[in-house]
């Protein structure tokens, strides 16, 4: 096809080659040309018809394309119409249609899903309970390890945590819950299989005294079941502990304590095999002694003994098996280890500080034995070495066994003496009978105390004077033991003499103990006596707000049983209180006195205050007797009243400027306004408040609103008065 293309150079066609381009042409080269044209011309159509026969298939090719895309052209110009049509037709918007087709699509994408979650969760929810139903089956045939292993599986599947579920407050298929259920009931079932199988492997025979450990055991359907498979699957499924449990228990019981308590056993152990060679029973016999003496124990026979049953347990029960040995010592160690303290240990420290270096023997076999039970797991280092650190301790054992001996002496000194001094005692009878005088450091005074405090200070003088003589431990002890000596009797022993003791004889104290005091429990004795105040106080109080109590709040004293109930409520008052003053006036510093009855008044004033401002509705009649009510309790606290008035001025400092009653019991100031303030008219009690006066005795703005509220009937006056006290503020 390079021919349609090139251009033809007509001179290419003429026979002369040396024309001039600006020369025309003659007639015989113009035919010339012509006929050479002609004949090209035929060439080239000739070339032309042989390439398109010879390319006939890709021009019918190109041909179809085009017609395709005409027709494809035609038919999209259509579908263009149409939707031009629909969108400019009145009927439902074509958006409209996209969205609802758009959301139908939505929808059944989401049931695809929705269908397919369930389906996986039917394959998970079947596999689940075609394992639990394997466990049963395991269980049932005594495949007791491989059913602990499922169900330890199973657990973590369903998101159960120490038989808790584990939910984490999301929501899911009721389906999961009964699975749980079955999984708890398997989980319960396996427990108490495995329980029993423990339990009939293990016996403890009292009449033979023996231990009795089956190796291997059948129970029900299921045959031959070994004890390390039980152990192992009580182990996998998290329950040793629980299953050794009863045996830890019994063992303690009936083969570690008798050894302790009744004196040395002798331990034998005996293995019963089959024909087979194989090892059916093992049995530990118990030989206890023939004439048990406690103070005869030897610590090297226990310790030995008891060494043969914690092998027999870490090689028969146990199975050499170092983690479960250790189970089984978390649940023995620490009853047995106070067993052999309290039974043992405790009974041999020594009553002679000249005898503590023969300790040491104890010491090192009791740190012998423990370390035998650390090489078997029974025990770990640290907190478990309980015995060693008693041992380690065994001075401050025997001080303590002393101070305890101090102590039980001054009980009895308490117990069996008379603390009364005599009638006739004064300070310048030096003796008296059944007593005793005791010289007060850093002053002239002579003390007068009872036959049992001059033993007790005797006792602790003698227990100081071992202080100076005793190594630093057993010294703090003593020194405690001095001190608690006198907090037994601190209400009797005169405090000057304990404020000097620490002088007398801390010169020859060890040098730990140079800054031991007892001068601190000169303030004890003082906060003790605030303490024991306050009680009483408090006590006093409450019987009063019962006595008050029983005027139900003053309602109604109008009516004659209300009012004599309320007038009886107010003589148990003046009852209580002048008992309190008998009690408490010969008794308490005249300060200490004033400040206490002031407390106790002021309580009662109060209360009788507060109830009555409660009430809502007062009745003519019934202010008179509420008037009466507070009168009679004022008259029954006036000469209580004049008394605290007295004191009060004999009790204040002498440059302190004088003071009324009312400011040592602020509520008597209320309550006597209260009593005016019911018989006064509405504008005294406004004016009352304009001038400040019932401010200034504690009043607020909404009490004497509310007061009048209930005296007095809605009127312009008492809108006006109401209005008048609320816009005044102080």
């Amino acid at each position: 096809m390079d021919v349609l293309f090139n251009s033809i150079d007509v001179r290419d066609l003429l026979s002369s080659h040396d024309l001039d381009d600006s020369s025309p042409l003659a007639a015989p080269d113009l035919r010339l040309l012509i006929d050479r044209l002609q004949v090209r011309s035929l060439d080239i159509k000739s070339k032309v018809h042989n390439y398109i026969v010879s390319h006939n298939d890709d021009f019918s090719a190109l041909f179809s394309r085009c017609s395709d895309a005409v027709i494809n052209s035609e038919q999209l110009s259509y579908q263009v119409s149409n939707l031009v049509n629909l969108l400019s037709s009145d009927r439902q918007p074509i958006d409209v249609k996209i969205k609802e087709t758009v959301e139908q699509v939505r929808r059944k994408r989401i049931e695809t899903k929705e269908k397919k979650e369930t389906l996986d969760l039917v394959k998970v929810v079947l596999k689940l309970s075609q394992e639990l139903s394997v466990v049963e089956n395991d269980l049932k045939v005594g495949k007791v390890v491989e059913a602990a292993k499922a169900l330890t599986d199973l657990k973590v599947a369903l998101r159960i945590r120490d038989n808790v579920e584990d939910r984490s407050g999301e929501r899911e298929p009721m389906v999961f819950g009964l699975l749980r259920k079955k999984w708890t009931d398997c989980f319960e079932e396996i427990q108490e299989v495995l329980v029993k199988f423990v339990e009939n492997a293990v016996r403890f025979d009292q009449q033979s005294n023996a231990v009795y450990v089956k190796n291997t055991m059948a129970m029900n359907d299921i045959q031959a079941v070994e004890l390390n498979t039980v152990l192992k699957a009580m182990h996998v499924v998290g329950i040793l502990d629980y299953g050794l449990a009863k045996v830890a228990d019994l063992m303690t019981r009936y083969v570690i304590a008798p050894a302790v308590q009744s004196g040395p056993h002798s331990f034998s152990v005996e293995e019963r095999t089959l024909d087979s060679g194989c090892m059916a029973e093992v049995v530990l016999r118990i030989t206890p002694p023939s004439d048990p003496q406690v103070e005869n124990l030897d610590a090297e026979t226990i310790y030995s003994g008891i060494n043969v049953v914690i092998q027999f347990i870490f090689n028969f029960i146990c199975f050499k098996n170092s983690s479960w040995m250790r189970y089984f010592g978390r649940l023995t160690w620490p009853r047995m280890s106070e067993l052999i303290i309290s039974n043992f240990l405790s009974k041999i420290v020594p009553n002679d500080a000249s005898k503590l270096a023969d300790f040491q023997t104890i010491r090192q076999l009791t740190f012998e034995f423990e370390s035998s039970l650390k090489e078997i797991m029974f025990i770990s280092s640290g907190k478990d070495e309980r015995l060693s650190n008693f041992a380690d301790n065994v001075e401050v054992h025997f001080a303590t066994r002393k101070k305890v001996e101090i102590l039980a002496t001054a009980r009895d000194l308490l117990l069996h003496s008379d603390f009364n001094l005599p009638k006739d005692y004064s300070r310048n009878n030096a003796e008296f009978k059944n007593g005793g005088t005791v010289d007060l450091l850093f002053s002239s005074e002579r003390c007068v105390i009872s036959e049992a405090a001059s033993q007790l200070i005797e006792l602790v003088h003698q227990t100081l004077k071992d202080v100076c003589l005793s190594s630093a431990t057993v010294a703090l002890e003593f020194y405690h033991a001095a001190r608690d000596a006198l907090l037994l009797y601190e209400a009797v022993i005169p405090v000057k003499e304990i404020l000097g003791l620490a002088f007398e004889y801390q010169s020859d104290f060890p040098t730990s103990m140079k800054g031991a005091v007892f001068i601190d429990l000169g303030i004890r004795y003082k906060l003790m006596a605030e303490e024991i105040l306050q009680r009483q106080i408090q006590l006093v109080k409450h019987n009063l707000m019962e006595a008050v109590d029983g005027a139900d709040g003053f309602q109604n004293t109008h009516q004659p049983k209300r009012y004599e109930s309320a007038k009886f409520s107010i003589d148990q008052v003046a009852f209580i209180l002048e008992k309190v003053r008998i009690i408490w006036e010969p008794l308490l510093l005249p300060l200490t006195y004033k400040g206490s009855m002031c407390t106790v008044v002021e309580a009662v004033c109060s209360r009788m205050t507060k109830d009555i401002l409660l009430l809502d509705d007062i009745a003519a009649e019934e202010t008179l007797q509420l008037q009466r009510l507070i009168h009679m309790l004022l008259e029954s606290l006036s000469a209580l009243l004049e008394s605290l008035v007295a004191m009060n001025q004999t009790t204040k400092p002498q440059d302190a400027s004088s003071g009324s009653i009312d400011d040592l019991i602020p509520s008597l100031s209320r309550l006597r306004i209260l009593a005016d303030m019911l018989d006064l008219p509405l504008k005294s009690i406004t004016a009352s408040w304009e001038s400040g006066e019932l401010a200034k005795c504690g009043y607020t703005s909404s009490e004497v609103r509310d007061f009048i509220k209930a005296i007095f009937t809605d009127s312009q006056l008492r809108k006006e008065c109401l209005w008048r006290i609320e816009n005044i503020k102080f």
